[in-house]
Formats: C-alpha cells, sequence, structure tokens
C-alpha cells in the first residue's frame, strides 16, 4: 500500500503532552474505523493485522469474473446509521435483499412451500414464543445489561433451559433453536438468558432483527462488505502492517509497547479491536484486573456455505431462495445473488450446535453434505457449480461469528469493565458495544467510541 494524498495521511503536529502516536491491533471494521478516526485527528497510528487481509470477519468470496459476495458479514438496515454514512463517504452502494418469491420449508420428513417467511408450524405457539421473547427483552437495560432488574437470575440461566421451562408447544421447541442459531448464531445452551435478551434488544428488538425489508438484512452492500475495510485501510496506505499476528503489550509510564511476530511498536496508546477470547491471549503487562472472557464465553457458532448457479434459477421456478430447515447442515438459506442476476448464489447458514457438528466432518464430507441436503430443499435445481464453505468457528483470528457468546455469568463479572481503558490500552469491536452488537454497526460505533476515549485522555 501507498500513502494516499488525503488528510488522513498527513498528521497535523500534536500539543506536547496529548496523545501524538496509537497503535491498532486488529484491521477489521472496529479497528480502522478507529484508526482512520484518530489519523483524522493528526495522531500518528501504525495497524496491525495478523491476516494477509484486513477485513476481520468481513471477507469478499469471488464467484464470478469481477463479483464478489460476502463470506462474512454482510447485512445492513435503516437503522445501522453509522454504518451507512460510512458506505456513503466512501463511494459504496447498497444492494437490497432479494425476498421476493414463495419459501421452502423442511421441517419434516417431507418439504413444503408456502408464500412468506412464516414456517408452516402452529401460529400460536410461535405467537407465543415472540411474545414471550419480547417481554423479556422489554426488561433489559440495554446501556448496561448487568444492571437490569433480576440481572442475577437471569445471567445465570442459560436460554436452553430457559425453553425448557417455558416452552411447552413441540412446534415453538423445535422452532426456537433455528431462530437463535438465525439471530446470534449460538446455540441455546451457550448464552446464558441475559445474554440472549441484550442480545435482541440491543439488536433493535426481534421482529427488527429478524427482518429483511423494512429490517436488519433489508440490504447489502454491493460488491461485498469487505470493500468497507479495503477502502479505510486505503487511506491508512501503509501505516497498515499485514501479517504481524500481536503477542504481548507491555505499559509503563510513559508508553505502551506492542510485541509482534516481526517485531515491536511503541506509542502512547494502543486499541484492541479483537474478538474477547483473541484479546486475552495476548500477554499483558500489566496484567487486567478482569480478563475479557471466562470460561463460559463461546465462540460465535457460524458457517457459511456458498452455492453458485450460473443464474438465480429459483426465482423462474416463483422461490425467493429463502429456506428454513429442522435438520442441518443447511438450517436457512437466503439469495445473495448480485442485483443484475449474472450470476446466482444460495448462502446457507451452518449455526449453532449444528456448526460444530459440520466443522468436525472432512471437507469432501462437508461438500457432499450440503450438495446432498440443497437437491432435498430445492429439487427443482441442477446442482450448484460451484460451492465455497466459510467456517468461522475454527478461524483462527476470528475465533467465530457473528461474535462472542456471553455464557452464564459473563455479564455480571464481565459487563462493567466492557469498555474502561487498561491504563492505556483501550477495547474496541463489535463485543464492546452495547448498541447492535454483533453487527457491522456495533464495530463501526465501537471505533467511534473509542476515538473520542482517546481524545478525551489528552
Amino acid at each position: 500500500m501507498t500513502d494516499p494524498d488525503d488528510a488522513a495521511a498527513a498528521p497535523t503536529p500534536r500539543e506536547p503532552g496529548r496523545v501524538r502516536t496509537a497503535v491498532v491491533v486488529g484491521a477489521g471494521l472496529a479497528g480502522l474505523t478507529a484508526a482512520t478516526g484518530l489519523a483524522a485527528q493528526g495522531i500518528d497510528v501504525t495497524v496491525l493485522e495478523a491476516r494477509t487481509r484486513v477485513g476481520g470477519r468481513t471477507r469478499g468470496l469471488p464467484v464470478a469474473p469481477g463479483c464478489q459476495v460476502d463470506a462474512g458479514a454482510a447485512y445492513l438496515g435503516e437503522r445501522h446509521t453509522e454504518l451507512l454514512a460510512l458506505v456513503e463517504e466512501l463511494g459504496l452502494d447498497t444492494t437490497p435483499t432479494t425476498m421476493r418469491g414463495a419459501s421452502r420449508f423442511v421441517l419434516g420428513p417431507e418439504g413444503t412451500t408456502r408464500d412468506g417467511r412464516f414456517p408452516p408450524l402452529n401460529a400460536v405457539a410461535l405467537g407465543d414464543l415472540f411474545d414471550l421473547l419480547d417481554e423479556l427483552t422489554a426488561t433489559v437495560r440495554p446501556d448496561a445489561p448487568w444492571l437490569t432488574p433480576d440481572a442475577e437470575r437471569l445471567d445465570t440461566l442459560t436460554a436452553a433451559e430457559w425453553a425448557d421451562r417455558r416452552l411447552t408447544h413441540p412446534d415453538a421447541r423445535l422452532f426456537f433453536p433455528l431462530f437463535l442459531g438465525e439471530m446470534m448464531a449460538a446455540d441455546p445452551a451457550d448464552v446464558s438468558v441475559l445474554h440472549m435478551a441484550f442480545y435482541l434488544r440491543s439488536g433493535g428488538g426481534v421482529r427488527y432483527l429478524n427482518a429483511f425489508e423494512g429490517g436488519a438484512q433489508q440490504d447489502r452492500i454491493t460488491g461485498g462488505a469487505h470493500q468497507v475495510c479495503e477502502r479505510l485501510a486505503g487511506r491508512l496506505g501503509s501505516r497498515v502492517r499485514l501479517g504481524e499476528a500481536v503477542r504481548a503489550v507491555h505499559q509503563d509510564d510513559a508508553g505502551v509497547t506492542v510485541h509482534t511476530t516481526a517485531g515491536a511498536h511503541r506509542a502512547d496508546v494502543a486499541v484492541l479491536a479483537l474478538p474477547p477470547l483473541l484479546a486475552d491471549a495476548v500477554e499483558h503487562r500489566p496484567v487486567p484486573t478482569v480478563p475479557r472472557a471466562g470460561d463460559r464465553t463461546a465462540r460465535g457458532c457460524a458457517v457459511k456455505a456458498t452455492l453458485v448457479y450460473p443464474a438465480p434459477l429459483w426465482r423462474a421456478h416463483g422461490l425467493s431462495g429463502w429456506s428454513v430447515n429442522a435438520e442441518g447442515p443447511l438450517l436457512s438459506t437466503v439469495d445473495d445473488s448480485p442485483a443484475d442476476g449474472g450470476v446466482g448464489v444460495l448462502t446457507g447458514f451452518v449455526t449453532g450446535a449444528e456448526a460444530r457438528r459440520f466443522g468436525a466432518l472432512s471437507p469432501r464430507r462437508q461438500r457432499a453434505a450440503v450438495v446432498e441436503q440443497a437437491a432435498r430443499i430445492f429439487p427443482m435445481l441442477p446442482p450448484p457449480t460451484g460451492l465455497h464453505i466459510t467456517d468461522w468457528v475454527d478461524e483462527r483470528y476470528s475465533q467465530g461469528c457473528y461474535a462472542a457468546l456471553r455464557g452464564p455469568g459473563d455479564w455480571l463479572r464481565y459487563g462493567p469493565t466492557l469498555t474502561a481503558p487498561h491504563g492505556r490500552v483501550h477495547w474496541a469491536g463489535t463485543e464492546t458495544s452495547t448498541e447492535y452488537f454483533g453487527l457491522m454497526e456495533g464495530a463501526v460505533r465501537s471505533g467511534h467510541r473509542v476515538v473520542a476515549e482517546i481524545l478525551a485522555r489528552d
């Protein structure tokens, strides 16, 4: 990379005694938002990224000449104002997620086709389920979930235990883990009720998170969400250093030294824009009083299977490409084809406990399982011409996706220090945002927060 001729590439002098240098660890949305924000304030920034690419949990996947789709984070809605502003500022555009046509459901021995996205299950039972979730999320303090009334009980109970106690109809019991997998990439046994309720509330509520048109999944960034990080990194030029995994962060009275596989970097402050499990894997001196994660903190369980066709062939059969399935590996599918329809793309989601089972298979068996199931869900389609599997659960420098899963006790123990700086070290990442936790919007907002924190040090 080379330094572009823009304001971010030429820091203005800082006043003596103020923060003049910063090291940002992680070149995902949070880290690059923080880095470009600090650079715009005249702070000399170095960004360290362990991978050989920028983007973090966004990733572009080539599916045709000149065409990439999202192998990682993909969707956004009108309430994601900070991300939308960034998309516009960077000269990018959005594409509506196509949902025209009927849906496919394989929730029993036979598959069914029906209009809309409501599954062929007992409507009263599912209505009761969503009412219970609405009541639960309404009690949560989104700014400080650990201060929620009855927080101790809610943070002790797992979502699986809550379902066992509150859901009586078999259709609600069947649908609940599918819903939680789609919304949070979570196995109900992995998350506390407090985390489940907070996640849903933080993201805008059950119905907003679950909606395409008018909801959190309404649009995609045309050409892939990874472009946001690529363009932000382009503003920083050679100050983004790839292939440098951080091993240790040592502080003293005068500054902070970040040790990597390639050397050491000295600065006034550091920003760790890492998932909590990765942040804890870094050696810290002095050691933080409270770690970022615990024994019950789990990885977000998401694998994406991208099935490529010559065109969106399902549309000719009156189908939207959306499906929900009781058995895996593909628990749901969605049409992620580019707007011009030049190639057809079905994205299959393998989530929750199913993602762990799927990840244990050999690549050959994974591919065979996906192709075989796609043929059952969409028997009218030919075999895909391409298949790409992106396993985020076992991705070394992500440790899961969409976000880390807070297990029993996590919010009460780690919540109060969620964003508190550790001396000269500041924390960023979607897991540090109480707004849109787990989403791209949360990552961007965390980057803005860190910039404000560092400027306030002066």
